[in-house]
C-alpha cells in the first residue's frame, strides 16, 4: 500500500490498565492503516479492545488508571503520541471526530443542541457566533433532521435515540474532519433508522472523502460498508484483510465462529451456531493463544496452549495469527 494513501497508521499499539487487582492489558500490538476515503471496520465481542483502541487515536484513554503503554499512532505522517495536549486539542474533534456508542451519555443535558454544535465549530473554525449558528442549522439539515431551525433549540432529551444520534454526526462533521471514528453507531437503534445512519455516514464520506473507523460487532453492517477489516479477539488483532475476501475465506477460527453464527434466509427451526465460552478477561487471560479455550481447532493442541502465534502476511494482502492458518510459517 501507497504510504500517500493512507491517513493512519497504527503500529504496535499497546493500551494497559493498572487496578488494585492487577494489569488488565487491554490492547496489545495492535497495527493496521486506514486509507485515505475508505472504510474501515474493527470487529469483535465486547470487551476485546475496540472502543480502547478508537481512544487511543483521539488520546482519550482514561487517566490514571490506564496508560498507552507502547507503540505509535501516525495522522497524515503526524505522530500523534509526540504532540503537545494544546495541539492535540486542535486535531482532536477538528481533523479527527468521533461518534459514541451512547448519544445520551455524550451530550450535555442543559444545552440545547444547537448550542452544542455552535461550540464545537467556533472552538475549531474560529467562526462568529451568527455564522456557527446557521452552519449548526445546516449540519442538522444535512444529516436529514426535518425542521432544522426548530430542532437547533431543543435539548437532547426531547429527541428520540436517531434523531440523537443524528446530532452526534452533525456535531462529529461540523468541522469537516479527515477521519470520523463510528463507535457502534446503530446500536441502540432499530433496524430501520439504523439503514438511515448508515446510509448517511455513506452520503457523507462521498461528499467530503472522509475515511471512517467502523467499530462493530454486526458483521451484516461490515459487509454492506467496509473497504477492508480487522478482527479483534483479547486485546489483539487476530485476522486482517480486505473486506470481501476475510468474508469470503474466513482463516482464523475465531473469525469462522463468527460467520458461522450469523442468522440467515431459510435457517427458520434451525438453532443458531454458537461459539463456546466467553472472551477471556484482561486481567486472567489464558495462556497461549487467547482463543485456544475456545477452539475447536486447536483446544487441545500443546502449542496452541503455550505460545502465542504472531499476526503474519500468508499472502498478499491476507494477515492472520493462527498455527493452524493455511499458509501460516512458525
Amino acid at each position: 500500500m501507497s504510504e500517500d494513501n493512507v491517513l493512519v497508521s497504527i503500529q504496535g499499539l499497546s493500551v494497559s490498565f493498572f487496578t488494585e487487582d492487577g494489569v488488565a492489558r487491554a490492547v496489545q500490538g495492535v497495527s493496521f492503516k486506514i486509507k485515505r476515503g475508505k472504510t474501515f471496520a474493527l470487529v469483535g465481542e465486547s470487551g476485546c479492545g475496540k472502543s480502547v483502541t478508537a481512544l487511543s487515536i483521539m488520546r482519550l484513554v482514561p487517566s490514571p488508571q490506564g496508560e498507552i503503554v507502547g507503540g505509535k499512532i501516525l495522522f497524515d505522517g503526524i505522530d500523534l503520541f509526540g504532540l503537545a495536549e494544546k495541539r492535540m486539542r486542535q486535531i482532536r474533534g477538528n481533523k479527527i471526530a468521533m461518534i459514541f456508542q451512547e448519544p445520551m451519555t455524550s451530550l450535555n443535558p442543559v444545552y440545547t443542541v444547537g448550542n452544542q454544535i455552535v461550540e464545537a465549530i467556533r472552538l475549531h473554525q474560529k467562526k462568529g457566533l451568527s455564522q456557527a449558528w446557521s452552519d449548526a442549522v445546516e449540519m442538522l439539515r444535512r444529516v436529514g433532521i426535518a425542521d432544522p431551525q426548530e430542532r437547533a433549540i431543543e435539548y437532547p432529551h426531547q429527541m428520540s435515540g436517531g434523531m440523537r444520534q443524528r446530532v452526534m454526526i452533525a456535531m462529529a462533521i461540523s468541522c469537516e474532519p479527515n477521519l470520523l471514528i463510528a463507535d457502534e453507531p446503530t446500536t441502540a437503534l432499530d433496524v430501520t433508522i439504523q439503514a438511515q445512519i448508515l446510509d448517511l455516514l455513506n452520503e457523507l464520506q462521498q461528499q467530503n472523502g472522509m475515511s471512517i473507523l467502523l467499530i462493530t460487532h454486526d458483521l451484516s453492517v461490515v459487509a454492506e460498508r467496509a473497504d477492508d477489516i480487522a478482527v479483534m479477539y483479547a486485546s489483539r488483532i487476530v485476522e486482517h484483510a480486505d473486506c470481501r475476501q476475510l468474508l469470503a475465506e474466513p482463516l482464523h477460527p475465531y473469525t469462522q465462529g463468527l460467520l458461522r453464527s450469523l442468522p440467515r434466509l431459510g435457517f427458520s427451526g434451525k438453532r443458531l451456531q454458537t461459539i463456546a465460552g466467553t472472551v477471556p478477561e484482561p486481567l486472567h487471560f489464558p495462556g497461549g493463544c487467547k482463543f485456544h479455550p475456545r477452539c475447536p481447532v486447536g483446544k487441545d493442541d500443546k502449542r496452541c496452549q503455550s505460545v502465542e502465534p504472531e499476526l503474519k502476511e500468508v499472502r498478499q494482502g491476507r494477515w492472520v495469527a493462527c498455527w493452524y492458518a493455511p499458509g501460516y510459517e512458525a
